[in-house]
């Protein structure tokens, strides 16, 4: 028998706001633990929860970019059970009455081909739990994160492997990201993904049963995790077995899962109305507001690259990948004016010194040093250099380039002396070229741009060289 993954995503972004969702504290991540907290994130008798605006505008401006449906009346509720990470013993979330229903993300389609939209089931406010810390056979609880805002954005399950749900969640990052919602890094558990997954027949309709894994941190953690799982399922089915709806353990060492617990349905939370906060109310105004404040999003930007800049599919999807990348670019592409050189140094040395880390790469010095490179007055070999030295130092290309003295040698006088003084100093290299090794012809080339010490236009030293070689 043949069996097909079906898989559906909660993604847990946390929001970029400077204070917890309910109190005053810092969102800040690290810090001494249980030193962001306060009665109200703790729970303390007496202590009354207020909404952070902040979060609200967020979550508005996340279901418009998504194409949700916002619900003008939501309202929280209680979630309650028992984790010793949670001080008040509950969750303040949404089930009834979530702020955004509906929406889509789109990603290739690996079974059919092109491309297709995951719907989303809701998008809701939550408050994130502390974080436990097992060591020396004791655990110990940081309360820091307890309280910090998140959204949890549901999909349907509508994913049909380990690679769709890789780029749904890496869609999806890129979007809260652009609109200033989250900084989405997930080594800090800023964006982590619970994966439900299920297997049946192919053909069928209807849904096996389905197991989830919790707090998935990395999009290859995503992929693998999906197609693992999906594959123990499929084997227990071959061999007459029953799969338990269950949670399961994900480890990304050993790259299997581990039963936890059955798996929860949402009536064994014992949900009820939270009685301290009041329906959130969203009025067309508010709408419009948060509306107009939504930038250019990923997949209308990698389109525009492509179409009106005439960038490749690749390139568009590298610089739009995040949005410090795509600034950088647009705003040194309004200094160059031509989009594809723009577009091999930021994808080449920019990158690279990025990797390097400990330095930064301003528009104006990137802008400067691509323009003196097309108009001739350094190479790029020098270009590379400058770049570094303003990414590391902060030197100013100009002034790098004078005192360094790496300005092209525009003397067609000395550069055509230089020319007749290698071939003259290379008769076997000459007539080698003149047999047909054409590798010969480089190291006549080299040999130019040696003596003047790289500071010469390769592609005038080259026609120099062929102009020379035909008429000796």
């Amino acid at each position: 028998m043949k069996y097909e993954t079906v898989c559906g995503l909660e993604v847990h972004a946390e929001l970029s706001t400077k204070t917890k969702v309910f109190c005053s504290c810092t969102t800040a991540f690290g810090g001494e633990p249980n030193t962001h907290c306060c009665p109200v994130c703790l729970g303390l008798p007496g202590s009354l929860p207020v909404l952070n605006e902040r979060v609200v505008e967020y979550a508005l401006r996340c279901g418009l970019a998504l194409h949700s449906e916002i619900t003008r009346r939501s309202c929280f509720d209680r979630k309650n059970y028992f984790y010793p990470d949670l001080p008040k013993a509950y969750q303040i979330s949404q089930l009834y009455l979530p702020i955004c229903r509906g929406g889509y993300v789109t990603v290739h389609d690996t079974v059919h081909g092109g491309m297709k939209r995951v719907h989303l089931h809701e998008i809701h406010i939550e408050e994130d739990a502390g974080k436990l810390v097992h060591q020396h056979g004791k655990t110990l609880v940081n309360y820091n994160r307890a309280g910090v805002p998140l959204l949890e954005i549901v999909s349907e399950p509508e994913l049909a492997n380990g690679e769709e749900a890789a780029e749904y969640t890496e869609r999806l990052k890129e979007i809260l990201q652009f609109c200033g919602i989250s900084d989405c890094k997930m080594q800090e558990g800023s964006l982590r993904a619970d994966v439900n997954v299920s297997v049946r027949e192919v053909g069928s309709t209807v849904f096996g049963t389905r197991t989830e894994m919790k707090n998935l941190a990395s999009l290859k953690a995503i992929k693998t995790a999906v197609d693992t799982e999906a594959k123990r399922q499929s084997a227990l089915l071959s061999q007459g077995k029953t799969v338990v709806q269950q949670t399961r353990r994900w480890d990304e060492q050993k790259n299997a899962s581990f039963a936890m617990r059955s798996k929860e349905e949402a009536h064994d939370y014992q949900y009820f109305p939270e009685p301290d906060l009041p329906p959130l109310v969203i009025t067309d105004d508010d709408i419009s507001a948060v509306r107009a404040t939504l930038p250019e999003l990923p997949e209308a930007k990698r389109l525009r690259y492509v179409e009106a800049l005439g960038l490749s599919d690749y390139d568009a999807a590298v610089l739009c990948a995040e949005p410090a990348t795509a600034a950088l670019f647009e705003e040194t592409l309004a200094m160059t004016n031509n989009p594809k050189m723009t577009a091999n140094w930021m994808m080449g040395e920019v990158m690279m010194l990025q990797k390097e880390g400990g330095g930064t790469v301003s528009p104006a010095s990137l802008g400067a040093v691509i323009n003196a490179v097309m108009k001739g007055e350094i190479t790029r070999e020098s270009g590379k250099e400058v770049l570094a030295a303003a990414y590391r130092n902060g030197a100013v290309p100009a002034e790098y380039i004078q005192a360094h003295g790496l300005k092209t040698v525009q003397d067609s006088a000395l550069l055509l002396a230089t020319v007749r003084t290698v071939l003259s100093e290379s008769e076997k290299a000459v007539t080698e070229y003149r047999a047909g090794k054409e590798k010969s012809f480089n190291f006549l080339l080299g040999q130019c741009m040696k003596r003047l010490q790289g500071k010469a236009d390769a592609a005038a030293i080259r026609t120099i060289l062929k102009e020379e070689l035909g008429t000796q």
